[in-house]
C-alpha cells in the first residue's frame, strides 16, 4: 500500500491549482454502459451519457457512444470505438460531434491494487447547426487509473472499491497544445458480477489561449457487464470518460 500513496500525491499534484477569479458551481454526470463479452478475448461495450454543465437542474449535453475491444491477456488490451456527442442551449442544438478513436490500456496489479494506463487517439467532427461551421481535428489522452478493493482482495461480487485518476489531454493542431486535465476520485459498489454503481467527483480545468476554465461534476455511473452463458462473466469497472 505504502507504494500507492506516492501516484497518489503526483494525480493531486498535477491537478491542485483551481482559478479562485471565475465563478464555479457543481455540475452534474451521470452514465449508464453495458459490456457484452460473447468469447474470452472479445467483447462490445456502449455507453450513454447526460450532463448538466451550466445548470444542475437541466441536462444540456448527450453522449453515446460504443465500440469493440480485444484481451491480449489480463495485462493487454485495445479498443476501437465511436459516438455521437451534442450540446445544447436554451434547448437547441448548439454544437455536435461525431468522433472515431482507438485506445490502449495497459493494467498492472501491486498486490490488490490495480495500475491501469489508457492512451487514446481520437479523430473528431464538428457540425455547429447554426452556421456553415464544419471543422475536424484530432485529440490525444492519457489516463493514469488505480483503482482498490476495500473489503475483498479482488473486485467481485458485493466488493466495495475506491477509483483515482488524473487524465491529460494533448490537441493537434490546435492551440494550445496542453489542452485539458481531469482529475476524479469515488467510490463504487460492485453489487454482483453483473452490476456495479460508482459515485464521485470530478474536476476538469480547460486551458484556453487567453484564460482558463474549470468544471466540477458530481458523478454517478452504473454498469452492466454480461457474458455469453458459455463464458464466465467477470466485473467491468466503468469511470466517467467523457469528451
Amino acid at each position: 500500500m505504502k507504494k500507492i500513496f506516492p501516484i497518489l500525491a503526483l494525480f493531486l499534484g498535477l491537478s491542485a491549482e483551481i482559478s479562485a477569479q471565475q465563478k464555479e458551481h457543481l455540475s452534474g454526470f451521470t452514465t449508464l454502459s453495458l459490456t457484452y463479452k460473447f468469447n474470452p478475448n472479445w467483447y462490445v461495450y456502449a455507453e450513454t451519457q447526460a450532463r448538466s454543465i451550466a445548470d444542475f437542474s437541466e441536462v444540456d449535453y448527450y453522449e453515446i457512444k460504443g465500440g469493440a475491444g480485444y484481451n491480449f491477456n489480463k495485462s493487454h488490451q485495445a479498443f476501437v470505438g465511436l459516438g455521437r456527442y451534442a450540446s445544447y442551449t436554451d434547448n437547441k442544438l448548439a454544437k455536435q460531434e461525431f468522433r472515431v478513436w482507438i485506445q490502449y490500456v495497459y493494467s498492472k496489479f501491486i498486490s490488490r491494487v490495480k495500475l491501469e494506463q489508457r492512451v487514446r487517439a481520437e479523430k473528431r467532427f464538428f457540425n455547429n447547426p447554426g452556421a456553415d461551421f464544419n471543422i475536424n481535428t484530432e485529440r490525444y489522452r492519457y489516463r493514469m487509473n488505480v483503482i482498490i478493493p476495500l473489503n475483498k482482495e479482488k473486485i467481485e461480487a458485493k466488493t466495495f472499491f475506491t477509483s483515482t485518476y488524473n487524465e491529460i489531454f494533448f490537441a493537434g493542431d490546435d492551440k494550445p497544445t496542453f489542452s485539458r486535465n481531469r482529475l476524479f476520485g469515488g467510490l463504487g459498489y460492485q453489487a454482483t458480477n453483473s452490476f456495479g454503481v460508482i459515485l464521485g467527483y470530478l474536476w476538469q480545468r480547460d486551458f484556453g489561449l487567453t484564460k482558463n476554465t474549470n468544471t466540477h461534476f458530481i458523478f454517478c455511473g452504473l454498469n452492466f457487464t454480461l457474458a455469453h452463458k458459455e463464458h464466465k462473466s467477470t466485473s467491468t469497472i466503468v469511470t466517467p470518460d467523457a469528451d
